[in-house]
C-alpha cells in the first residue's frame, strides 16, 4: 500500500491529543509485572510495541512472538529471565539481526538459563527457568550498548536476592532513557545509588501505584516539523508535561532554533511561529537518537545545514538509518553524509551533514525500510508539495493514529 499525501493550505491550526509514550508504557507495564501487584496505567501507549509488551508479559510458557518491537524484546528478555518456566522469544527478520548478545551475557552470569536458538548472539532465546538467580550481583556492563539493555537490567535489580550492582564502563549513550527508567523506580518506590558510574539497587519491591503516563515526545517532533515547514501554524499538542523524563523533550529547544515559539498550557502546549530560523544547526542527538530523521528531513526542507552527531545507534535501529536518509533525502536534491575527518577533528565526534534545500518535481515515493520514523519523518514534506510513502500501516509500531491526525489538521490522503 501506498499513501499519497497533500495538503491545499500551507496554514496549520488545530489541536492533537498524543498517544502516552511508547518507552514510558513499556517501563510501566514492566514495573507492574514485577511488582506482582495490579495498578492502573492511564494514558498507556496504543503503539503495536505496547500492544504487544502488555499482551506477553503474562504469558507463562510456549513461543511468544514480539515482532519488530525491540523495547519489548528486551525487556522480556531480562523479565522472564528472573520466572520460572519456559519461554522462546522470537521476532520480525530485522528482530533476528538486531544483536542480544550483550544483554544475555549479562542475565547469565546472574543466573539466568538462556540459550540461541539460531545465531549465536541475536534472536530467538529459548528462556528456561534460572538455575541460581542472584548467584552473582555486581557487573560489568559496556555504557556504550543499548541503554534498554541497561534498563531491563536495573528493573529486575530489586527483585534478585541480593540487589545488583551494575557498573558502567565507558561513555554513556542514550543517557536520558537510563534515567528515565530510574526515574519510573524511585516513582514506584525502589530506592538507588548511582555513584561514579556504578548504579547499586538493593533487594526490595516495588510499591504498585497508579501511573500516568506522559505523551509521546517523538511524536510530537513531527508536528513540529509540519509546524516548522508551513507558511503560519497555532497547533495545540496535548497531554506533554513541561517537566519530562523523555529525552525528545530537547524537540523544543531544537525547533526554537528554527522559528517556532512554545507556550505551555496546564495540560500541553501549543506552537506559534515566532523568533529568528537559523542556518546552521549544529545538536549531539546521544541523549535523543529517536528525533535526528525528523531534523535531518526538515533542515532539508528549510535550506537549513545540519551538523548532527551522536547517531552511533541509528545503524541497529528498526533499519539503518543513516543509509536510509542518504537514499531518500537524495531524492528530493538534499545531502545527507559524514563530513570530512577534518570537519569533526574538533571535537573528535563524528557529524553527519544535511546540505541542499528540498525540492522536486512530480511525487516523491519514500519507502519506509519497515520503519515507523521514517514514514512519520518524511510525510511533513508533503506540506510543501504532495509525497507519497510505501507501507504507511508501519506508523503502528509507535504512533498508530499518525495519519489520523494528519486527516484532522488538513491534509488529503489517498490510497494508492
Amino acid at each position: 500500500m501506498i499513501f499519497r499525501l497533500h495538503k491545499n493550505s500551507p496554514e496549520v491550526e488545530g489541536i492533537v491529543h498524543l498517544d502516552g509514550s511508547k518507552s514510558i508504557s513499556n517501563r510501566a507495564l514492566m514495573i507492574r509485572a514485577l511488582s506482582k501487584k495490579s495498578f492502573q496505567i492511564r494514558n498507556l501507549s496504543t503503539s503495536d510495541d505496547t500492544k504487544a509488551m502488555e499482551a506477553l508479559v503474562t504469558k507463562k510458557d510456549g513461543t511468544l512472538d514480539v515482532g519488530p518491537a525491540g523495547t519489548t524484546f528486551r525487556f522480556l528478555t531480562a523479565y522472564f529471565a528472573t520466572q520460572e518456566g519456559d519461554q522462546v522469544l522470537t521476532g520480525s527478520a530485522r528482530m533476528k539481526q538486531r544483536p542480544i548478545g550483550a544483554l544475555v551475557d549479562a542475565l547469565r552470569i546472574i543466573g539466568a538459563d538462556i540459550q540461541y536458538l539460531e545465531k549465536e548472539g541475536y534472536p530467538p532465546l529459548l528462556i528456561k527457568s534460572p538455575k541460581d538467580l542472584g548467584a552473582q550481583s555486581v557487573l560489568d556492563i559496556p555504557a556504550g550498548i543499548s541503554s534498554q539493555f541497561i534498563s531491563a537490567l536495573l528493573m529486575i535489580a530489586p527483585v534478585l536476592p541480593k540487589g545488583l550492582t551494575v557498573r558502567l564502563v565507558g561513555n554513556l549513550v542514550s543517557a536520558s532513557y537510563l534515567q528515565m527508567t530510574l526515574d519510573m523506580m524511585k516513582y514506584f518506590g525502589i530506592e538507588y545509588e548511582f555513584k561514579e558510574q556504578a548504579i547499586s539497587v538493593g533487594p526490595q519491591s516495588y510499591c504498585p501505584t497508579d501511573y500516568l503516563v506522559e505523551s509521546d515526545w517523538s511524536a510530537a517532533s513531527y508536528h513540529y516539523a509540519i509546524a516548522a515547514l508551513a507558511r503560519d501554524v497555532n497547533l495545540t499538542l496535548k497531554g506533554l508535561f513541561r517537566q519530562s523524563t523523555q529525552g525528545d523533550a530537547a524537540t523544543i529547544a531544537l525547533f526554537d532554533q528554527l522559528g517556532l515559539k512554545t507556550t505551555w498550557l496546564e495540560d500541553g502546549l501549543v506552537i506559534n511561529k515566532g523568533g529568528e530560523k537559523k542556518a546552521l544547526l549544529e545538536h549531539d542527538f546521544i541523549l535523543c537518537p529517536d528525533i535526528a530523521q525528523t531534523l535531518a528531513v526538515v533542515c532539508g526542507a528549510m535550506g537549513v545545514v545540519g551538523a548532527l552527531t551522536g547517531l552511533e545507534t541509528l545503524s541497529i535501529k528498526e533499519t539503518d538509518r543513516i543509509e536510509a536518509l542518504k537514499n531518500e533525502l537524495a531524492k528530493v536534491g538534499v545531502s545527507f553524509a559524514k563530513a570530512p575527518p577534518r570537519f569533526s577533528s574538533r571535537s573528535g565526534k563524528t557529524f553527519y551533514l544535511v546540505e541542499g534545500k528540498a525540492d522536486w518535481s512530480g511525487v516523491p515515493v519514500f519507502p519506509t525500510y519497515h520503519d515507523h520514523r521514517m514514514a512519520m519523518a518524511f510525510a511533513p514534506l508533503s506540506i510543501i508539495k504532495p509525497v507519497a510513502i510505501e507501507d504507511p500501516e508501519v506508523v503502528g509500531k509507535s504512533y498508530p493514529d499518525f495519519w489520523k491526525d494528519l486527516v484532522s489538521l488538513g491534509w488529503q490522503i489517498d490510497m494508492v
